[in-house]
C-alpha cells in the first residue's frame, strides 16, 4: 500500500482470505485531495450507511492499475470493526473519507470500485485522468471536503 501511495488495501488484495483491511492517508501524492486518515487497522468490519445521499467519488484502485472511474458513495457512514489488539471500534465518517473505507471494505465483499461505476464513459487510464478530470476533480473533492468534513 505504501509503496504504491495508496490509501488502503485489504488482506484479499493479497491473497490473505481474511477480514481485515487497512487504510492510511497521509499527505499522499497519488490523492493530495485526500484528507488524512491516521494508520487505521479494521478486522472483521462491518459497514452502516447513516444516509441515502451519495457523492461521485473518482476513484482508482491498486488491484486495477492506471484505471480511474467514478463510483457513486455514501456520504455517512458508521464502521464496527476489532482494531489489531482485538478493542472494539465504533465510528463515523463522512465524505472522501467515508469514499476510502467503502472502497476497501467492498475488497472484503469481493467487489470492485469497477462494479460500483454507472457510467462507463468515465473510466480513464491516469494519465487520460490527470490530463482531462484532474483539477476539476480536485475543485470537487474540496468542496465535498468542504460540506461533510473529512
Amino acid at each position: 500500500m505504501f509503496d504504491a501511495n495508496g490509501a488502503g488495501i485489504a488482506a484479499n488484495q493479497v491473497y490473505e482470505p481474511i477480514r481485515i483491511c487497512v487504510i492510511c492517508v497521509k499527505d499522499n501524492p497519488r490523492y493530495p485531495y485526500k484528507p488524512n486518515v491516521p494508520l487505521t487497522i479494521l478486522v472483521n468490519p462491518e459497514l452502516e450507511l447513516l444516509t441515502e445521499d451519495t457523492f461521485d467519488n473518482y476513484e482508482g484502485c491498486l488491484s486495477i492499475p492506471n484505471l480511474r472511474g467514478v463510483a457513486p458513495r455514501a456520504t455517512h457512514v458508521r464502521l464496527r470493526a476489532w482494531d489489531r489488539q482485538g478493542k472494539s471500534l465504533d465510528y463515523e465518517v463522512r465524505g472522501l473519507t467515508a469514499g476510502t473505507f467503502q472502497h476497501e471494505l467492498d475488497h472484503l465483499d469481493g467487489k470492485l470500485f469497477i462494479d460500483r461505476v454507472k457510467d462507463t464513459t468515465t473510466l480513464s487510464t491516469w494519465q487520460d485522468f490527470e490530463r482531462h478530470h484532474m483539477a476539476a476533480w480536485v475543485e470537487r473533492a474540496k468542496a465535498i471536503v468542504a460540506e461533510y468534513g473529512s
